[in-house]
């Protein structure tokens, strides 16, 4: 979680010049956010990241050398090594992208299309700073559409409790722990310390590893 007395330093990773342009002057227009460096390519992101220390890096799936995929794995594992390290959240052109969902499973907290508005980019990056993830659950069951082990065997062997699975039916849902709690009639408090049960449990750095399994495993349908 990023310091709330500084802006969120954001590294942008994109082959295209003019989509890091129009990223960039979206991010450093406001006060609490600020754009620190920008790579074309996933092969520069470990150094870039060395270098600017980001807390969250928008990252292109598609690149010439090293895709996001792979740029993001590397950085989540060398980030589990260090004990911590900045948040990605991948940038696509198309919403069922399987690269997007090969993403998610390395360890992305989200995604966002190309054609997002401004306010969309922006609110994204600070949910991902805080934390949290950017989840959209109508595409991430569509992309989990043919995704399922055929011995998926919805999460028996998890050892969730009745209450843990409805918490994580509501997360695979889109549903804040505010929103769950709401719906569940607990605190926020409690909710956040079910959902973290449901992660160690599960083995998953985040809720979005957490609902690319629920999806994956059968405990949520994805038709």
């Amino acid at each position: 979680m990023t310091d709330p007395t500084e802006p969120t330093r954001v590294l942008l990773v994109d082959d295209e010049a003019l989509v890091r342009t129009g990223l960039r002057i979206i991010v450093d227009g406001e006060d609490d956010l600020s754009v620190v460096g920008e790579v074309s390519d996933g092969i520069d992101v470990p150094d870039a990241v060395a270098r600017h220390a980001p807390d969250v890096v928008l990252m292109d799936v598609r690149m010439p050398r090293v895709n996001g995929i792979d740029a993001t794995r590397a950085l989540v594992e060398r980030a589990e090594r260090a004990g911590g390290g900045p948040r990605v959240i991948v940038v696509t052109t198309f919403e069922n992208d399987d690269y997007v969902f090969d993403a998610l499973l390395a360890g992305a907290s989200g995604f966002l299309l190309k054609r997002a508005r401004p306010e969309e980019v922006l609110d994204a990056i600070r949910v991902v700073a805080r934390g949290e993830s950017v989840l959209f659950p109508r595409a991430l069951r569509r992309m989990a559409r043919g995704r399922q082990s055929p011995t998926a065997d919805g999460l028996s062997g998890a050892g969730l409790t009745e209450r843990e699975g409805e918490v994580l039916r509501l997360m695979a849902a889109g549903r804040s722990n505010a929103e769950i709690a709401g719906e569940l009639f607990l605190g926020v408090e409690t909710v956040k310390t079910h959902v973290g049960n449901v992660l160690a449990k599960l083995g998953v750095r985040d809720r979005t590893q957490a609902v690319v399994v629920a999806f994956t495993s059968g405990f949520v349908p994805a038709e």
